[in-house]
């Protein structure tokens, strides 16, 4: 079970840098591949461990894909045939990627930061509930189950809205969070998402909100200065 330690009643930036120093912070146009996407990520994190480089969120969208992070059990890949499926270093277990989710990858220095795993999760799951914040939408979380839910009345049940996964190598995060904004939510069926098998998914437009990437990712932006400090516009990756 989680642990989260994140003192949500800091002052902003409640995950921030000692130093201060801006984040970069990049977007992807197009669909950009998985394999391509994960190389250049453990490219840059390899980067920035070494001095060479600074820190990134880098969003994009995948083109429909399942992964299987580290936890993965192979019964819960219920049709293997219906997009690529690749393996993934991130913890948990299968997840979705596909066209109208917001992928954001966040390399981050936790030397600089906080060397705390746990709190790496909660700061990520507290970015993510802020930005849905913006859209009038209470996400949640819940003690067993990483991501962040919503909770829908009718008939009353918990849909998980943004999946969170990521990995550490020497102290510096790769990998990150999904929030769907408007994929396909059937192609979903493929899988058990994240091994959950009582609960379903949801997106912002599944909620009844007509938000744009854009939009979503202009919460996201504003979101992660309130968590994590400062961004300054970067060059995407690919």
């Amino acid at each position: 079970m989680l642990d989260r330690t994140l003192n949500l009643h800091l002052e902003p930036p409640i995950f921030g840098r000692a130093d201060a120093a801006p984040c970069g912070w990049a977007v992807s146009t197009g669909l950009v591949g998985y394999a391509q996407a994960v190389a250049a990520m453990e490219a840059r994190a390899a980067a920035i461990a070494e001095g060479r480089a600074g820190e990134l969120v880098w969003l994009l969208e995948h083109p429909p894909l399942y992964t299987a992070g580290i936890s993965a059990k192979a019964a819960d890949l219920l049709d293997p045939t219906r997009f690529p499926v690749f393996p993934s270093a991130r913890g948990g277990q299968y997840t979705y990627h596909g066209p109208g989710q917001r992928v954001a990858y966040a390399m981050l220095d936790l030397t600089a930061r906080h060397r705390d795993v746990r709190a790496l999760v909660a700061a990520l799951e507290a970015w993510v509930i802020g930005a849905l914040d913006r859209f009038n939408v209470d996400g949640e979380i819940r003690e067993g189950r990483v991501g962040v839910w919503v909770a829908r009345k009718d008939p009353p049940r918990e849909d998980k809205i943004a999946a969170i996964g990521v990995k550490l190598r020497k102290w510096v995060s790769f990998h990150g969070i999904s929030l769907n904004v408007e994929p396909d939510l059937s192609h979903f069926s493929g899988i058990v998402p994240c091994g959950q098998t009582e609960h379903g998914v949801t997106s912002l437009v599944d909620l009844g909100l007509p938000v744009t990437m854009d939009e979503a990712d202009a919460a996201l932006k504003a979101s992660f200065a309130e968590v994590f400090g400062p961004v300054v516009e970067a060059e995407a990756l690919i």
